[in-house]
């Protein structure tokens, strides 16, 4: 090798090294701040409270039954999640009749929302007929009260739709699945506030 191939060669090497102690180096370090940064962007927000959701009530579907969609939206400043089932009761002063079933058809998942967003589930009202009168004691309800998950003890909505109920507890004549993302009804008209 002639002299000129010796120094081309030692350049290459010192390249080559400089750029591994480089790379060496970068990988090693540890960032400070942005791993805290990205530990705190993967901690999901806290839970959506009840005074900073405005409830409503999607337009109903006719089927086996009724299907509604009941509207979350954030109305607060900050993000927040839900998870799970809303707690859902026919109303007429007081609760009338059994709760809402849960419908485990889909899976709960947790579902952030950021100001202004709005997430749902979905509502099936079954109607009164499939139960006898008497153990029914079939009656008009005309509100759903409404809590989101987690929060059956803070101030329910209460939604105006008048809806077949059965008055005596026992009959399932609601059923309610998890909140899911998105909302269920684009483009509605507007809420009816709860």
């Amino acid at each position: 090798m002639t002299r000129n191939g010796h120094a081309g060669w030692r350049v290459l090497v010192m390249a080559a090294f400089a750029g591994t102690a480089a790379l060496a180096v970068l990988l090693t370090r540890v960032p400070g701040r942005p791993a805290h940064a990205a530990l705190s962007a993967a901690r999901s927000p806290d839970p959506c409270a009840a005074t900073g959701l405005d409830a409503w009530l999607g337009e109903g579907a006719a089927g086996h039954g009724t299907s509604y969609t009941l509207e979350f939206t954030n109305v607060s400043a900050r993000a927040c999640s839900l998870d799970g089932y809303p707690e859902v009761s026919a109303y007429a002063g007081s609760q009338v009749g059994s709760p809402a079933a849960r419908d485990a058809s889909v899976p709960p998942r947790p579902v952030t929302l950021a100001p202004g967003a709005t997430a749902h589930a979905v509502l099936y009202v079954t109607g009164t007929a499939r139960f006898a009168a008497a153990a029914c004691g079939r009656v008009t309800a005309p509100d759903l009260r409404v809590s989101p998950p987690g929060e059956a003890a803070a101030r329910p909505a209460y939604l105006p739709v008048r809806l077949p109920a059965c008055s005596r507890p026992g009959p399932r004549f609601l059923s309610v699945q998890p909140v899911q993302a998105r909302p269920g009804v684009p483009g509605a008209a507007g809420p009816l506030r709860g």
